[in-house]
């Protein structure tokens, strides 16, 4: 007579907030400065799109859906794909997929695009209030910088809008390279390294 024997199999994976907000660290580090006019041309700046910025950030998306992370799942992917279309909108700018492409682009169809991510963040920026403190900043900042891309898009205020764009994506480069730290370094030592802040308990009770 056969027993059936089942042996149960728990798989924990890591947390990859640290490996996303290093690739949203960066690639928004390079974009920026290109903004500011610290550095020139986007030659430099599509690898670090398509490998930080859209790669580092699906691979976190993935691994936050294994966990069950809607919040984490979506942000991370929505955030991935849009530096994979910017990665080819500026291939297309610089006439990599020939000049028909090029001559033919409409900055407006970007203002669109950009709005509608402007509305997506907001909403995120509600969820990122019942995360943590440093989370909740990158958001603001990314509203910011949404804000100024659909604007200088559109061809409403270009200079304001492109400004408050590019100094929003260096401060969101700036406190997710904190956010970086933070993660690995608290989950490393198994306790409150650096800060991040609490959940600020508006729309659910605090923990």
């Amino acid at each position: 007579m056969q027993t059936d024997s089942r042996t149960q199999v728990k798989i924990i994976n890591a947390d990859p907030s640290a490996m996303g907000l290093f690739g949203l660290a960066i690639v928004t580090l390079v974009a920026s400065s290109q903004k500011l006019g610290i550095t020139d041309g986007l030659s430099y700046a599509i690898p670090w799109a398509i490998f930080l910025g859209a790669f580092a950030q699906l691979f976190a998306c993935i691994q936050d859906s294994k966990r069950n992370n809607t919040f984490g799942t979506t942000a991370f992917g929505a955030y991935a794909f849009f530096w994979f279309a910017m990665g080819a909108n500026w291939l297309i700018k610089m006439g990599v997929f020939g000049s028909t492409l090029a001559e033919q682009a409409d900055g407006k169809q970007l203002g669109f695009a950009f709005a509608g991510y402007l509305v997506f963040t907001l909403f995120m920026t509600l969820g990122a209030v019942e995360a943590n403190k440093v989370l909740l900043i990158i958001f603001i900042l990314i509203d910011f910088l949404f804000l100024g891309l659909t604007f200088d898009a559109f061809g409403v205020a270009p200079h304001v809008f492109h400004t408050i764009a590019a100094y929003a994506e260096m401060g969101i480069g700036i406190v997710s390279l904190y956010g970086t730290g933070a993660s690995v370094l608290n989950a490393h030592f198994g306790y409150t390294f650096l800060p991040v802040g609490r959940p600020s308990g508006i729309f659910k009770a605090k923990v």
